[in-house]
């Protein structure tokens, strides 16, 4: 019985989409952005040279055919990423009308989101008043901080010190369609702030706000405040029936590696494992010694995205990805005759681009154990289609299968 891992690499695009006009960073459209190939020509040119040296150095990613994948998708050339495939690959395009986390996600497990998210103003006050009043009363205090378009980590530089002395949350939003909440996991507590977001999410979900996010730190004004692992999105729950619930449907187990459960509400969902990625690499690595013949493994590796991609870090987001050809290509090698392995990305966040907003691009999509060729250009709902067609289970999506 077959096996398949769906493995995510959270905004790792290969170029404008052919909608990229149509979404911005600030006042510039997404048209040019290129997150893989605009990283690997800054390494070529030197540029990229922080806690590493030299051309981009992928040889397992772009032996499945990355390198190959950017160039079909937008015919920029990618130094260092130059190899004949050995791999089966393409690139693929998302349809719904967002470039965020959850409208990726749904749409690679077979469901294109059938709405428009709602976005909350580049101004300050963010919020309406009747939403801000709710949050204070959630948490419990008479008002709230922040309350504007932010950096997570910029926020709380900046307000972490105000919050710890009056116990007011810090609330913020961004490009996405969020509300975020960060508090001091001691000073305000990390159960009292669960709890916050757990009180306030269905009054967004209503709004269709995808997400209702628990963002707490630790610190203090002296020493600078640091955000923990201890993140919880709280996510509109998909209308329906995605990848997930299709594989449980039909007996399957299905595992979730990283921020998969939060993005799907835990719908469809048997197992999970979190942590920071060099973690959940592990996680992914003995899932792969273990996990039930006949199971769907879906994993999502954030920090790509996080920690460099908004942040606008190159020579971070190039690490990152140095750091993960090589795990990944020791977990490659442990893959059993008929598993598959799909590696793909569900937007892009270009660290040569503009802003600090995630970028509309095309994703690759490489696939290990079922031999090598091109499958051209594919849509995110043919992912869901051709791990559903590889299980032996019937889709439900309007996707099809390119195996």
């Amino acid at each position: 019985m077959t096996r398949a891992f769906l493995v995510v690499m959270d905004s790792v695009g290969i170029g404008g989409a052919p909608d990229a006009d149509r979404f911005f960073n600030g006042d510039t459209p997404d048209t040019g952005a290129n997150t893989l190939a605009h990283i690997a020509q800054t390494c070529a040119e030197g540029r990229a040279e922080d806690g590493r040296s030299g051309p981009l150095y992928l040889p397992n990613l772009d032996a499945l055919g990355l390198g190959a994948a950017t160039r079909l998708a937008s015919g920029t050339d990618t130094p260092g990423l130059e190899v004949t495939p050995t791999g089966l690959w393409g690139c693929a395009r998302e349809h719904s009308k967002g470039k965020d986390t959850p409208s990726g996600h749904w749409e690679l497990a077979g469901l294109p989101v059938p709405w428009d998210w709602h976005y909350f103003p580049d101004t300050t006050p963010a919020f309406p008043a009747d939403l801000s009043g709710a949050a204070a009363q959630a948490a419990g205090t008479e008002g709230i901080l922040g309350d504007c378009h932010a950096s997570g980590t910029t926020i709380i530089a900046e307000l972490g010190a105000e919050h710890m002395r009056t116990g007011r949350p810090i609330c913020y939003t961004s490009a996405d369609s969020v509300f975020q909440i960060a508090a001091h996991e001691e000073s305000f507590g990390l159960d009292r702030l669960l709890a916050m977001c757990r009180a306030l999410a269905p009054r967004l979900h209503e709004m269709k706000v995808g997400r209702v996010i628990a963002r707490p730190f630790v610190g203090s004004p002296e020493d600078g405040f640091t955000r923990t692992t201890n993140r919880k999105d709280f996510a509109i729950l998909p209308p329906a029936p995605v990848l997930t619930n299709w594989a449980q449907d039909t007996g399957r187990r299905v595992h979730a590696v990283g921020k998969i459960g939060d993005i799907f509400s835990m719908q469809g969902i048997d197992t999970l494992r979190k942590g920071p990625d060099a973690q959940l690499m592990r996680h992914l690595s003995d899932l792969v010694d273990d996990a039930e013949e006949g199971s769907l493994t879906f994993a999502n590796f954030v920090e790509f995205d996080s920690l460099y991609g908004h942040r606008r870090d190159i020579s971070g987001y190039a690490r990152a990805l140095e750091w993960f050809d090589h795990e990944i290509g020791s977990v490659l090698q442990k893959l059993r005759p008929e598993d598959l392995m799909l590696l793909t990305a569900d937007h892009g966040n270009d660290p040569s681009w503009i802003g600090t907003d995630h970028t509309r691009e095309q994703v690759p999509v490489l696939i290990a154990g079922q031999g090598s060729g091109e499958i051209g250009k594919a849509n995110f709902t043919d992912v869901a289609a051709s791990i559903a067609h590889h299980l032996s289970i019937p889709p439900q999506g309007p996707g099809r299968t390119f195996l």
